[in-house]
């Protein structure tokens, strides 16, 4: 599990994100999360091969056909389809591998950890953004517990 200090440093740092799975629909988590940042001044970079553009960004195939430097790699993709995005994300430079809830790869992070890469599981960017930088304050929901239940009206 990762600290706080180290997840305030690698959103602070990494600046630059290519989102690998990025949907056009606006009902889409990540859509939501990488409009999201890109309203908190972060370079996003789609990644998928059925857009030619999203967020106004031009959208990438993959990883390697990206001709910029890239931050983090954000993967909205099921578990086993990590392995391989973790390997591009080595080979093109990138200094995290952040994968989004429910996205859980022990072995692909172990190998990322070793390439030198930052690693993030099971954690949304968006979340983790708005409750370590105060974006979550305007929805009053700073209270670091998130539930769907109502509170028993007295």
């Amino acid at each position: 599990m990762e600290d706080i200090a180290t997840l305030r440093r690698i959103l602070e740092q990494c600046r630059t994100i290519a989102v690998v799975g990025l949907s056009n629909k606006w009902h889409r988590p990540s859509f939501f999360a990488a409009k999201y940042m890109q309203k908190h001044g972060y370079r996003i970079i789609p990644v998928n091969p059925a857009y030619d553009e999203v967020l106004g960004e031009r959208c990438y195939p993959d990883l390697k056909s990206i001709p910029e430097q890239v931050d983090m790699v954000d993967i909205f993709r099921r578990p086993e389809e990590v392995p391989p995005l973790a390997e591009d994300a080595i080979a093109i430079g990138a200094r995290c591998l952040w994968l989004q809830i429910g996205v859980i790869h022990e072995e692909a992070a172990a190998r990322a950890r070793a390439a030198g890469l930052d690693v993030v599981q099971d954690r949304c960017v968006k979340i983790e953004h708005g409750r370590l930088f105060g974006g979550l304050n305007w929805m009053g929901v700073n209270t670091k517990v998130i539930s769907a239940k109502r509170p028993i009206a007295r």
